[in-house]
């Protein structure tokens, strides 16, 4: 028997795009837009229904639905604190993207709105999805209606970025779908919420890890498996460039401390010293790249693999700092990013070119235009008092926390346990740790993915 708390608002919100993008497919371009426009606004106001009846201190995971599917799979979906940011996001930023595509889209506009409504509906089920082959079907369904609407409505080389962003990203997928079917056999479930209990070898951890690395390293995206990312950025049109950059991206975010973290915290602690360098490596070369861009796209699209690097960083700090900092970039970059590129789509969609040197003189004759322009640069580069600032610095303070100099200085000797941190997202849950020696956190109120000790 299905199982359902309360009303399912995770199926609607599911729902109601897939319902409109088939709608869209019967009307004309103008009802067509309005369909879109209207589908996501229920889609945002669910959203923020969600958020206000969201109970911080409740049950770890909430608005929970549960019905077998066959084969071991449940319709299954649930969201704690993480989950429900990106949701939200994802909900904000698609009324906009609808909006910033009204005019620029002149070609197969029911199309173009469908596979918008079916992507929203792919993401919102991949942050809510609670059984591994689900999550799987939504995290992979994404990629097909991003690769049409670059292929479609793309650029001059769209063929090219999207065949690149299509291969890359199903290259690490394989990998994924094989250590799901293992978990899954090993495990005898596919629950996520079981999986996150349950108590991998530490060597198959090892592997376990690599292989969802595979997959969540690319949607990232991370050095040195970037160069898809300022292709299909380029290529894209101004409302593909700033779902990309603003939700697609936190996917592979999304996707390390829901599974990699808490589900093989002994694989990833083997692994931070290599996820600390690529991801310094990303930041320094990625930032000297976009520096001699001529492509403000592609300028954007590599300062983005910069930003993401800081993710990466607070994430496998295996701290409070780390993990609440890598959240709070994932939001402002998400805003950030998507609001810089719906910037240069402006100026693209009068002057037809994204070259830096003909953009002299706006402020001139778009002062206002140029003034938000502005704001959303300092933001990006994290300027203190805007929003990218405190996730960069508290993923900053994170790694210093967790890096080997600080660690070998002399500890006073009245400090003989270890510091716990957690990620808390409301409710309670068994904790996970790792450490070089396994060893098992009490169950406490800490949050999604428990505890990790260091």
């Amino acid at each position: 028997m299905g199982e359902v708390t309360g009303l399912p608002l995770l199926s609607l919100l599911i729902a109601i795009p897939i319902a409109a993008g088939v709608l869209c497919l019967f009307v004309r371009d103008q009802g067509a837009r309005w369909v879109a426009l209207i589908a996501t606004l229920i889609d945002f106001a669910l959203s923020l229904y969600l958020w206000a009846n969201y109970d911080p201190d409740g049950a770890q995971w909430q608005f929970v639905e549960k019905s077998p599917l066959g084969g071991g799979v449940s319709w299954a979906l649930g969201i704690d604190g993480i989950a429900l940011v990106l949701i939200v996001l994802t909900a904000f930023l698609m009324p906009i993207c609808i909006g910033a595509s009204w005019r620029a889209i002149q070609k197969r506009v029911p199309e173009y709105m469908a596979y918008f409504l079916l992507m929203e509906a792919l993401i919102m089920g991949s942050f809510a999805a609670q059984d591994l082959f689900l999550f799987y079907i939504f995290f992979e369904g994404g990629l097909i209606p991003m690769y049409l609407i670059i292929g479609v409505w793309g650029g001059a080389e769209r063929i090219k970025a999207s065949y690149k962003f299509f291969l890359y990203t199903l290259f690490g997928s394989v990998l994924m779908l094989i250590a799901m079917i293992y978990m899954a056999g090993t495990a005898h479930t596919t629950s996520i919420p079981a999986l996150m209990a349950y108590d991998f070898t530490r060597e198959t951890q090892t592997w376990l890890f690599l292989a969802f690395l595979a997959s969540f390293a690319v949607k990232l995206p991370m050095w040195p498996v970037h160069t898809w990312l300022p292709d299909a950025h380029v290529q894209a049109p101004t409302a593909g460039s700033v779902i990309l950059a603003g939700v697609l991206l936190k996917l592979g975010g999304y996707g390390f401390v829901r599974f990699s973290l808490p589900m093989f915290p002994d694989g990833s602690a083997e692994f931070i010293p290599l996820m600390f360098v690529l991801s310094g490596v990303a930041v320094v070369y990625t930032s000297l790249v976009a520096l001699v861009q001529r492509d403000m796209k592609k300028l954007i699209a590599y300062s983005s693999v910069a930003h993401m690097a800081f993710v990466t960083f607070g994430l496998f700090a295996m701290n409070r700092q780390g993990i609440e900092g890598a959240m709070l970039v994932m939001l402002g970059h998400g805003l950030v990013s998507g609001a810089l590129f719906l910037c240069v789509g402006v100026v693209y969609d009068r002057l037809h070119t994204r070259e830096i040197d003909r953009y002299g003189g706006l402020s001139d004759n778009m002062p206002g235009y140029a003034l938000l322009f502005m704001v959303f640069t300092m933001a990006s580069v994290g300027l203190p008092g805007l929003s990218n600032f405190p996730g960069e610095f508290l993923s900053s303070v994170g790694t210093y926390h967790a890096s080997t100099w600080r660690r070998s200085s002399p500890r006073p000797a009245s400090s003989s346990a270890r510091p716990t941190c957690s990620i808390s997202t409301g409710g309670s849950a068994s904790g996970r740790c790792a450490t070089p020696t396994p060893q098992r956190c009490p169950t406490s109120r800490s949050g999604s993915g428990g505890c990790w000790r260091r």
